[in-house]
């Protein structure tokens, strides 16, 4: 059994992280592990009509934010990796300088110290210059920084669509594939 973090951060765009959550409930032998900001919990009642149990219920084991004693904490809790959809610019800004001060951060933490993949789905626009060092920063330290960014080529017509091809870009990047991303397969002749 493969585990997999789960965080959702504070930033607009909480919808994807359920999403991620919903795909996942189709992948055999993995369990999800699930941390929620306060931010992102309230994002959820301003953004959405999902109370957040309902969030909650797609994962297998979850975590207060503030539980520094949890698991997922330690290196010595064997994972995958980490996700991170929507990822706010504060929690972009902590796992940059490795400012643990809540679970999600410290699990990141954990996951680079550790040399485990961690994904990155940053929300904001426009970037400032301290947005984007923060970025690069994050980048330079392993991780994988995927901006949920407009796609045309493959049919993405609707916002349903255009989260698929995030959820397939970031399962990817742990060989985990998504049957509703929907990659480009050449110019039709």
């Amino acid at each position: 059994m493969r585990r997999l973090i789960i965080g959702i951060s504070g930033a607009s765009g909480v919808i994807m992280g359920y999403r991620l959550l919903q795909a996942l409930q189709d992948v055999p032998d993995m369990e999800t592990h699930l941390v929620i900001t306060e931010g992102a919990v309230r994002n959820f009642a301003c953004e959405t009509c999902l109370r957040i149990e309902e969030v909650q219920a797609l994962a297998d084991v979850v975590y207060d934010n503030q539980d520094l004693s949890a698991a997922i904490a330690s290196g010595s809790f064997e994972t995958a990796g980490m996700i991170v959809m929507p990822c706010s610019m504060a929690s972009v800004a902590g796992i940059a300088n490795g400012f643990a001060t809540n679970l999600l951060l410290r699990a990141a933490d954990v996951c680079l110290k550790e040399d485990r993949r961690l994904v990155l789905v940053p929300r904001e626009t426009p970037l400032s210059r301290l947005h984007l060092r923060n970025l690069s920063t994050a980048a330079e330290l392993g991780c994988t920084i995927i901006p949920p960014m407009l796609t045309f080529y493959n049919g993405a017509d609707t916002v349903d669509k255009q989260i698929d091809h995030i959820i397939g870009k970031v399962l990817k990047r742990f060989g985990i594939t998504y049957d509703n991303f929907r990659p480009w397969t050449g110019a039709a002749k």
